[in-house]
């Protein structure tokens, strides 16, 4: 056997340490530290190296010997497989601990400047069907266990392995089966189950990612906290008549469950899913529905960004609000700055947060790339009657210029959030030169988040920390930062 292909080995009876990064757990042997999947700290597991390198490893559980006293019952029977929820086996107590540290490690680590002490991870509400979106692929591939595997009933060759689920890590044209997922209210297990069913009985063909063929291919639900549900269904036409199936199945599923008050889909015809550049159209219902959130409404559609833990979105603005307009530790003297700010809203989405901020504002100013989402910033500010608010879309370092400074004016506040990759440095000297007296960072990744704080310490200090747990049973956590000018 090659030196290459050298079976790993089999480490028996160790325990794990604590919690890693991206949802794994870590232990030590010999000289190396070694990454496990689906693990607590406190479990006595033999572990199968996978992966071995000079200084560190990857594992998987082969056998559980004695539970971690601290290991908590998973609620969905999809826990290890689907890989979504990889944190379920934890108490959510012990989750946010281990978030708390996350966001200290790296801020401390990677941004190396000086820190207040942070306030108490804000849990979430809701711990279980939390989210008001979630995605299923559709697939002619479903994926199987090992324990299906060695199953000698299992017939590969002649039985239907089309599946609607989830798409299983580095394997991206295989499905694993979901029959239900705990991230959402219950009714989207229903419809989802009905959907793989009625398009089994009726022939339908699921979408072969590598050959681009199969007409069912892909289902995206949406429901917000007025009631309203959203079912998006993509297909991809591949002949004659195929169309007319489509529209028997939306049918069906509109005769089923009247609780869809926006019915709409799409033929996509591109190698990947994504729908912004595509036309979608509308089966039933209308093509939005409505979040509130206070005395505000937000229209969101297909294409719309808007936070996916509604009740816990709602706390983290409050946070960003209260870090815009809390008192001063040094009074600034500037007419207009802190009673009816200027307010820049960069990464602006749907102009959600400059919406929220908007009546403690004399002007705010959104900037967002896609254009559809300041099409809706828009539309929202409509709706809620709010006249102060002005939006504008393109690439943030393109849009936010010393000139574009000059023409608006300066900025008392920048509120920032951007994407997980953070701030352009082109984008980070142009709020330098901005100046504004004070900064609020929403990060969905402390790590990037970190590198733009150390960007910004010459003339900037933090001086409010406040993590905020948006996905219980995940690694991620959001956190929002504080940054007061020195000068001030």
């Amino acid at each position: 056997m090659s030196r290459k292909n050298k079976k790993l080995p089999l480490l028996e009876n160790v325990t794990i340490e604590t919690i890693a990064a991206e949802g794994k757990c870590l232990f030590h042997h010999e000289d190396l530290v070694v990454f496990v999947p689906f693990c607590v700290p406190g479990d006595v597991v033999d572990v199968q190296l996978t992966k071995k390198k000079h200084r560190y490893g990857e594992g998987r559980v082969e056998r559980m010997v004695t539970p971690s006293s601290i290991r908590a019952t998973p609620a969905c029977e999809h826990f290890g497989i689907c890989g979504g929820c990889k944190w379920q086996n934890l108490p959510y107590e012990t989750q946010l601990q281990a978030k708390q540290q996350q966001v200290f490690d790296q801020l401390s680590r990677i941004g190396k400047v000086d820190l207040p002490p942070f306030r108490n991870i804000m849990g979430s509400v809701k711990t279980l069907e939390y989210r008001n979106k979630l995605e299923f692929g559709c697939c002619n591939k479903r994926w199987f266990t090992h324990e299906e595997l060695r199953d000698h009933n299992l017939d590969l060759a002649t039985n239907d392995n089309s599946a609607i689920g989830f798409h299983i890590t580095g394997a991206f044209d295989k499905i694993y089966p979901i029959r239900k997922c705990w991230l959402m209210d219950d009714l989207h297990n229903e419809i989802r189950n009905e959907t793989e069913r009625y398009a089994k009985e009726t022939g339908m063909t699921f979408y072969d990612v590598r050959a681009q063929r199969g007409l069912l291919r892909s289902l995206m639900f949406r429901t917000s906290n007025t009631g309203e549900w959203m079912l998006l269904v993509q297909f991809h036409y591949d002949e004659a008549g195929d169309e007319h199936r489509a529209h028997q199945l939306l049918q069906h599923l509109a005769d089923r469950f009247p609780q869809i008050s926006s019915l709409i889909y799409v033929d996509n015809q591109k190698g990947n899913d994504t729908i912004g550049d595509l036309e979608v159209t509308t089966f039933k219902g209308t093509d939005f529905i409505y979040e509130t959130m206070e005395d505000l409404k937000f229209k969101v559609g297909p294409k719309s960004f808007y936070q996916t833990n509604t009740e816990q979105a709602y706390h983290l603005y409050c946070v960003a609000r209260d870090f815009c307009f809390m008192p001063e530790s040094t009074p600034d003297t500037t007419a207009d700055s802190q009673h009816s700010p200027l307010i820049y809203d960069l990464y602006t989405g749907t102009g959600t947060i400059a919406n929220f901020v908007a009546h403690w504002a004399r002007k705010v100013i959104g900037i967002e790339y896609v254009p559809e989402a300041i099409e809706d910033a828009r539309i929202n500010s409509q709706i809620n009657h709010i006249d102060n608010t002005e939006f504008y879309a393109g690439d943030m370092k393109n849009i936010l210029t010393p000139d574009f400074v000059r023409e608006h004016g300066r900025p008392d506040i920048i509120i920032t959030d951007p994407p997980r990759a953070g701030m352009h440095p082109d984008v980070v000297n142009v709020i330098l030169g901005a100046a504004p007296r004070r900064i609020v960072y929403v990060s969905c990744n402390p790590a990037t988040q970190a590198r733009d704080l150390s960007l910004l310490d010459a003339d900037y200090r933090v001086t409010a920390v406040q993590p905020v747990d948006m996905f219980p049973h995940t690694p991620h956590v959001e956190n929002v930062v504080l940054l007061q000018r020195r000068d001030v």
